[in-house]
């Protein structure tokens, strides 16, 4: 996952849509007998990056942990999330999304479409890590205020636009020998990969899917 040049399967590396392809066996993973493929697929993706960041991540059982974005990786990351013992608070655009966001284990939702969010997780007492699945700079950087001291920021949603954050910020959330951390995160080893889908199993975490026929596979990348 932190190689330079790292090959791509289906960019720089034929394959994909094939019925049969070959590949190193160093990078395969074993897809439980109780994962159909079709729900596998997804947990290696959008579940592999969410799982791998909050694995990896400083947040502990019972820690605050904030999703932001309850989209393709956010609804697997507050799935993950409540699993793992946090107490869970989902970011979105709109109340509507406050039921999906219940349903899917959040303990509280924020309406970043009408709250102030860095004032809500403080409220909360501050988050241990935010995983920032959605993209949006500025959306991003509102989160930094509302993590408690040596709080983490994870970026996982890819956008153009820059994460702004303001040196009086920086500067005064260092009270106390405190710094909050702004990193990112992307997907993760094979070894990784396998204990997603056993803790998936496990958990019963599951993507919310749709399937298509081959001949709309290009339809269904852009959708």
């Amino acid at each position: 996952m932190s190689c330079q040049n790292q090959s791509y399967t289906g960019v720089q590396v034929d394959g994909g849509y094939a019925e049969v392809m070959l590949a190193k066996a160093s990078g395969l993973m074993s897809v439980p007998d109780a994962l159909r493929s079709v729900d596998a697929a997804p947990l290696l993706c959008a579940g592999l990056t969410t799982f791998s960041a909050l694995r990896n991540s400083p947040a502990k059982a019972g820690d605050l942990v904030a999703v932001l974005g309850i989209g393709g990786l956010g609804h697997l990351g507050v799935q993950y999330a409540r699993h793992m013992g946090f107490e869970v608070v989902a970011i979105g655009r709109g109340a509507d999304k406050a039921d999906l966001a219940k349903k899917l284990g959040a303990h509280h939702y924020i309406d970043n479409a009408t709250t102030d969010t860095a004032e809500a997780l403080r409220s909360l007492g501050g988050a241990t890590v935010v995983l920032a699945t959605a993209s949006g700079g500025k959306a991003v950087a509102d989160t930094l205020k509302g993590l408690r001291p040596h709080g983490t920021v994870i970026v996982l949603g890819a956008a153009p636009d820059p994460i702004q954050i303001a040196s009086f910020d920086m500067l005064f959330s260092n009270r106390g020998g405190s710094p909050k951390v702004v990193e990112g995160a992307l997907t993760g080893t094979p070894t990784v990969g396998d204990a997603t889908l056993r803790f998936s199993v496990l958990s019963g975490v599951a993507a919310m899917i749709e399937t298509m026929p081959l001949e709309r596979a290009s339809e269904a990348s852009r959708s």
